[in-house]
């Protein structure tokens, strides 16, 4: 139990029992936060703190940053293909062995910080400008 609290510390994802355009409007806004809370929370980390876990088994914080810039390219990726296709497959990837890789080991976080900054400025753009009706569009995962 103790390391499930380490692993999920506010707790399992539960999605709202009534999904609304307020609550996608929330969420959209937090994409566009997002970039700015992540650079102010790293801001001053040398690289031994950088390399620090804070759970055992986990993921240091710079592999953590590097996670970021992959998952939310991949969301990105995923959102296009739904609007693009028409129930596209959506393709999983190894998200522990992305975190081994030597990009994400060795590499400065400032690399990822850029990928995001500019990934969710597209981001946030698209979802301001979706039609209600893009929002009933699917994939398959």
């Amino acid at each position: 139990m103790a390391v499930d609290k380490l692993k999920y510390p506010i707790g399992l994802y539960k999605p709202p029992k009534d999904l609304s355009m307020k609550t996608i409007k929330i969420w959209i806004k937090n994409i566009d936060k997002f970039p700015h809370h992540l650079k102010r929370e790293l801001a001053g980390l040398d690289d031994i703190q950088l390399n620090w876990k804070y759970r055992p088994d986990g993921w240091n914080i710079r592999q953590l940053v590097h996670h970021c810039a992959d998952s939310h390219l991949n969301s990105f990726t995923r959102f296009k293909l739904a609007l693009t296709e028409d129930n596209p497959t959506i393709k999983p990837y190894m998200e522990n062995l992305w975190a081994e890789t030597d990009d994400v080991r060795l590499t400065p976080i400032s690399w990822s910080l850029n990928i995001i900054e500019g990934l969710h400025k597209r981001w946030e753009y698209l979802l301001v400008n979706l039609k209600e009706t893009d929002f009933s569009k699917t994939y398959f995962h």
